[in-house]
């Protein structure tokens, strides 16, 4: 997880949204986690599906896709932070975003190396995530940050975040099996894997699938809870917070607090599809176009 540095801010922002962006559907992981830490906030989720998926391009297109959003939601919707719930563009991109958009605090989501690390038993441990993700600077240096603390096994997921953006159950079933299998040994004996990092926001929505292929014993990490928790304190440092006078205020004006508005470049039918199913939501989906 990125952390931005803080610095003296006006309250006056505590009534306006935060923005979360992500390839396609996959980060409505991390904003289920927010939403539940921050359960006075405003939150504007935007999925660049229409240009998705991420993790099979090249650094520079997830660069330039990453900046047209967050200029998008800077410029339209007033945002006080955004969280980056996407490990391929946290990846590829974050660096650059935090150049362009210095007075904006920025929370990206990185795989759980580091708890993985001190939370397993054997030392061995799984890692899901994109090819692009795997391949990233970050991530290497994330890596070799850790070299002699543990064994990590790394699987590029190829077509597993498409085919979970799709809901294809039956490339989502394949494309465990294979990667699950092509790691190696789960359990809790010594030299087996007994902790699997789930390196793509989209994965978490294949759990059950997972957990299926690799037994019940087996630790899953994903990075939700900690950015949303992270957020919850880069706020607070900043007087960012909405708390019940804002809460309260919306109420006055007809405006729930927690207030959730849903954006997509792509088909909203599928945006409203993934609400529906892994976050028992039917919000309206309005549909954009980011050049």
């Amino acid at each position: 997880m990125e952390t931005p540095p803080a610095g003296a801010a006006p309250s006056t922002r505590a009534s306006d949204p935060i923005g979360v962006f992500d390839s396609g559907v996959g980060g409505l992981s991390v904003l289920q986690a927010l939403r539940a830490e921050l359960p006075l906030e405003r939150f504007v989720y935007l999925s660049d599906s229409g240009h998705a998926p991420y993790g099979e391009q090249d650094d520079a297109y997830v660069i330039r896709r990453s900046q047209a959003v967050t200029r998008y939601l800077v410029d339209h919707h007033r945002i006080k932070a955004l969280v980056v719930a996407c490990n391929t563009a946290t990846a590829a991109a974050i660096q650059q975003l935090r150049q362009d958009f210095s007075d904006l605090p920025i929370i990206g989501i990185e795989p759980a190396l580091k708890p993985a690390a001190s939370q397993s038993q054997t030392k061995h441990i799984g890692v899901l995530a994109t090819r692009v993700t795997l391949n990233s600077a970050k991530f290497r240096s994330l890596l070799q940050s850790l070299q002699g603390q543990a064994h990590f096994v790394i699987q590029p997921c190829d077509g597993l975040a498409d085919a979970i953006e799709r809901d294809d159950a039956t490339k989502i079933a394949a494309g465990c099996a294979e990667f699950t299998r092509a790691l190696g040994q789960f359990g809790k004996q010594p030299g087996e894997l007994d902790t699997l990092v789930l390196g793509c926001t989209h994965y978490p929505f294949a759990n059950d699938t997972l957990r299926a292929l690799v037994g019940p014993s087996v630790v899953f990490l994903e990075g939700g809870v900690p950015v949303a928790r992270q957020t919850q304190r880069l706020l607070a440092q900043h007087g960012w917070l909405a708390g019940p006078d804002v809460a309260a205020s919306r109420g006055a004006t007809g405006d729930d607090a927690g207030l959730l508005q849903l954006l997509t470049t792509g088909a909203p039918a599928s945006l409203q599809a993934a609400l529906q199913r892994w976050l028992k939501l039917s919000p309206e989906v309005q549909p954009v176009v980011i050049g």
